[in-house]
């Protein structure tokens, strides 16, 4: 089978390797589609170190072509959407349930090998079969929607309350569809008003940018009073975790889910002073089967989300586009 192997910071090369063997508890998919996200381009250009030689790729679907002796509930043939982080089962965090907080988490892609390929192989428990009529470009959109998700609950939004959603990435435009569908007034504020067009066909109720500094007076005037009820960021900036301060009421939620891999400045003052609960989300715990469903009902759009779509023999190309203007979300389609 055919793999990006990745043998050094940008040094992406098309591989011959054997094809992959089920272990006992494993599935082998055959890989239809995978995305690349912000972490795989940080692993691309060095900024993350991984051990090398890795096939990069965590967000990927595919179709069943082996399956381990001991795998249940799962059939060669099946179309499945791949959950690509498998904790240990066994430390406290795991047995408490909080097992996307374990330390010895395995993130596919990153850790072992992942998506970048013709064939992965994960546990057959990482494994969500897709149902009937969900197209790859749909299916391909569920582990950055788990994500929301779960994001979306830890700030425990009510109907007709007032949302914030700072960026209008990939996240950004998903956060703000399911906001909706739980009867939430969402403001989407963008770094620039590039994409703001889109999230307001996405749903969002009114949009301003924070190129300009408007964010806050934007924030008053849509709730109608000191700041919104919930933010949820997910720009992954130190500039937006502060943002999120400002934007929210006193007594307000703000669930911060972007990862900012730099320092952050934030005003402990107001926190206190408005007594804020600032809530971290980390990818997803239960939350693949409502991103599938989701999707599978039509109640969160991808189709303007995938903007940029490569195969495999072009993968630089989709390395180097996902840092280009008008790109949302690049996938490699092997």
């Amino acid at each position: 089978m055919i793999a990006a192997v990745l043998n050094g910071p940008k040094d992406l090369r098309l591989q011959s390797l054997p094809a992959l063997k089920a272990g006992p508890h494993d599935a082998v998919i055959q890989v239809r589609a995978a995305g690349l996200c912000g972490t795989d381009y940080r692993i691309w250009t060095g900024e993350r170190l991984v051990q090398y030689p890795r096939v990069m790729g965590h967000e990927f679907v595919g179709t069943i072509i082996a399956l381990g002796a001991d795998v249940q509930g799962l059939t060669v043939g099946q179309k499945v959407a791949v959950e690509p982080n498998f904790s240990c089962g066994k430390c406290p965090l795991c047995r408490e349930g909080n097992r996307n907080l374990c330390l010895s988490r395995t993130a596919v892609g990153i850790d072992v090998d992942g998506g970048f390929a013709q064939q992965a192989r994960v546990p057959g428990g990482c494994c969500w079969p897709a149902p009937p009529g969900i197209i790859d470009e749909q299916l391909l959109l569920t582990e950055p929607l788990a994500v929301v998700v779960r994001a979306v609950r830890r700030g425990a939004p009510e109907s007709g309350e007032t949302a914030a959603v700072l960026g209008v990435g990939t996240l950004g435009l998903l956060a703000i569809q399911v906001l909706r569908t739980l009867g939430v007034r969402v403001l989407a504020v963008g770094r620039t008003d590039r994409r703001l067009d889109l999230a307001k066909e996405f749903g969002a109720d009114a949009v301003t940018t924070a190129e300009m500094g408007e964010e806050i007076a934007a924030a008053r005037a849509f709730s109608g009073r000191e700041g919104v009820d919930l933010v949820v960021e997910t720009a992954g900036t130190a500039h937006a975790v502060q943002q999120a301060v400002e934007l929210c009421r006193p007594g307000g939620r703000v669930v911060l889910t972007g990862l900012p891999h730099g320092p952050t400045e934030l005003n402990f003052f107001w926190v206190v002073r408005r007594e804020l609960r600032i809530i971290g989300s980390m990818i997803y715990q239960n939350e693949f089967h409502e991103a599938i469903r989701l999707l599978s009902v039509g109640a969160v759009r991808v189709d303007r989300v995938l903007t940029h779509q490569f195969p495999l023999d072009r993968i630089q190309e989709a390395f180097q586009a996902h840092r280009a203007p008008d790109a949302i979300k690049v996938a490699v389609f092997p």
